[in-house]
């Protein structure tokens, strides 16, 4: 399914299948590039860290319900890429959760100054982080990741294994986001964990990857959010209530 104002495709999947391939090669004019961009992004903001990531190199959907996604090793700064017309395409791969509410609500949340994106809402997650020597990239790994998503976004120690993988996006970017969905939880506690964790990263001298959450009810209440929203948001809320309504559950 493809939604047409977005431009986001969303895959109802059963199988994966991960294939490691090896990064583009970038010539020397666009790396210098590259370089003198980061080094630039980096002034603006000293928060930037150039980590290790996963790059979507392609996307194949064999048959229903079955995706191949090849992908490469890659550093964050490689994003600096997209600016030069003539480099290589660089798509991310991410996770990201629904957390739904007990009384059928939806968290978004909204990034904070210190991130690369200041006051972009989104779901709480992040870019997926290469396997170490030894693990494989599967869904179990981005399960893991995912949990640790919502320990370090919002304060919620959720076990890896009571998330589900429920739809894997693909935006115009070409940029790969599995969703995982989480047990419902009482809205007064994650309003309660949230403030606790942004408190705690005030005390220590650090800035939080989130600056405000919302609870909403309904796709309409996202017009009412200001700021940015990653372009996944409106397909997923909106999958994310028809979801519900059909399940009778939030």
């Amino acid at each position: 399914m493809t939604n047409a104002s977005s431009g986001v495709e969303i895959f109802d999947v059963r199988r994966i299948r991960f294939v490691e391939k090896a990064w583009h090669p970038i010539s020397e004019p666009n790396r210098l590039t590259m370089e003198r961009a980061w080094s630039e992004a980096v002034q603006e903001n000293p928060n930037l860290f150039d980590g290790p990531t996963v790059a979507c190199m392609n996307v194949e959907r064999k048959e229903p319900g079955s995706l191949v996604l090849s992908w490469a090793r890659a550093a964050y700064r490689y994003r600096m890429l997209r600016q030069i017309s003539d480099a290589p395409s660089v798509s991310s791969v991410f996770v990201c959760v629904a957390q739904p509410t007990e009384d059928g609500r939806l968290l978004v949340a909204r990034m904070s100054s210190s991130t690369s994106t200041p006051g972009r809402w989104q779901l709480p997650g992040g870019s997926m982080e290469p396997p170490l020597r030894g693990e494989s990239l599967d869904v179990a790994l981005l399960r893991r990741h995912a949990a640790r998503e919502l320990t370090e976004e919002l304060g919620i120690d959720t076990l890896p294994e009571s998330l589900s993988l429920w739809v894997v996006t693909r935006g115009a970017r070409g940029s790969v986001g599995f969703v995982f969905r989480a047990p419902a939880l009482p809205a007064e506690f994650l309003h309660q964990r949230f403030a606790a964790l942004v408190s705690s990263e005030r005390e220590q001298g650090r800035a939080s990857e989130l600056d405000r959450i919302a609870l909403i009810d309904s796709e309409a209440e996202l017009s009412c959010l200001a700021g940015e929203q990653v372009d996944y948001l409106q397909p997923i809320v909106r999958r994310n209530f028809e979801f519900s309504a059909s399940s009778g559950s939030a």
